[in-house]
């Protein structure tokens, strides 16, 4: 990066075409210490992006190109990898042997455990050393280590909302083994824009289904890593809208506590958060309140009854769950404001 003071951040985008990269040229846009200087699609090349996102408008839309990894230096500080799993970790290597920092939006970092991409990505990983370094991209848990990273792993939008409504309780209270369950509904753009059956309007309008059920799903083993180690029960949905997170988590503690302590818990816990707000007593998140947003809100109640912890968690999965929070940790790595360039309301799609 230049030295001179006024030299903003050259970032590239690989992925521009999907929602998540075209989320993050949107708002870097407006950003006030970084700008997009590369944005790469393979099938789009040659494109402008707004030819395929016409809400981004008329005025200087760069066209889409193939980007070589390796040619970047000297064009780009800092790459995001917005492709499909597997295909980023061959792209991060030369990048960071560039010079450049990346952060990844695909899954292809997040496991520590190398192991486990074989069994949860049908792929064995082929960039072992750079899987040990990368930094799990939650700010909210990892903010230190994220300031000295050069690779970052941004978490998945469902185990964002997932682990922000649970970490609290397992960081400082004891939860009962076996007991998390966590029940949670996605927008249709959490998918990605590759059109699949089951994502087909016709498929998805008035109709609600679960899928990954019975520990299939690859966001588990990611959860569970953050967790430390507790097994969870994991079930997503598919909702008939095209953005939000929506999660209900379920634990049971030991001894129990009321209501009011676990509230003040959250709040404690998520003081130096500026994304995270926790609802006053009584009240619970909904979707429409973090659209477009970088914000994970909080709900808790206590079911007296059964003993029961119910964390009530939402996000929007392509703010916290995607572009938003791979721009607050773009913020933490490079030293800028972590909230820099993060007030805009969603593009819609």
């Amino acid at each position: 990066m230049s030295n001179a003071a006024t030299a903003k951040l050259k970032v590239a985008i690989f992925g521009a075409s999907g929602y998540s990269g075209a989320e993050l040229y949107r708002v870097l846009r407006a950003h006030p210490r970084a700008e997009v200087t590369a944005l790469g699609a393979d099938s789009s090349a040659g494109v402008p992006l707004n030819a395929l996102y016409p809400a981004l408008g008329p005025e200087g839309s760069p066209k889409l190109e193939k980007l070589d990894p390796a040619g970047l230096k000297g064009r780009a500080d800092f790459a995001f990898l917005c492709l499909p799993h597997v295909q980023s970790m061959d792209v991060a290597a030369p990048l960071i042997a560039a010079g450049l920092k990346v952060v990844d939006l695909s899954g292809d970092f997040r496991l520590k455990d190398a192991s486990a991409y074989a069994k949860y990505y049908s792929h064995v990983h082929s960039q072992e050393a750079l899987l040990a370094e990368a930094v799990y991209g939650l700010p909210e848990l990892h903010s230190a280590e994220i300031k000295k990273a050069r690779l970052v792993a941004n978490p998945g939008c469902f185990t964002t909302t997932s682990i922000l409504a649970l970490a609290p309780l397992l960081q400082r209270l004891k939860v009962r083994p076996g007991s998390i369950v966590i029940d949670a509904k996605t927008g249709v753009s959490g998918g990605g824009r590759k059109l699949t059956q089951s994502f087909q309007f016709v498929e998805v309008y008035d109709n609600f289904s679960a899928y990954g059920v019975g520990g299939t799903h690859r966001h588990i083993p990611e959860i569970e890593q953050e967790l430390g180690g507790q097994r969870v029960t994991f079930t997503p949905h598919l909702l008939p809208l095209s953005r939000g997170i929506f999660s209900t988590c379920y634990a049971e503690l030991e001894p129990s506590a009321d209501e009011e302590e676990l509230l003040a818990l959250y709040r404690d816990f998520y003081k130096a958060a500026p994304f995270v707000r926790v609802y006053p007593q009584g009240e619970l998140p909904t979707l429409r309140a973090v659209r477009g947003t970088n914000f994970c809100d909080l709900g808790i109640k206590v079911d007296a009854r059964t003993g029961r912890v119910i964390a009530v968690s939402c996000t929007d999965n392509l703010g916290k769950g995607a572009a938003f929070q791979a721009i607050q940790n773009m913020n933490l790595m490079c030293g800028f404001g972590e909230a820099e360039g993060l007030g805009l309301s969603a593009l819609t799609t």
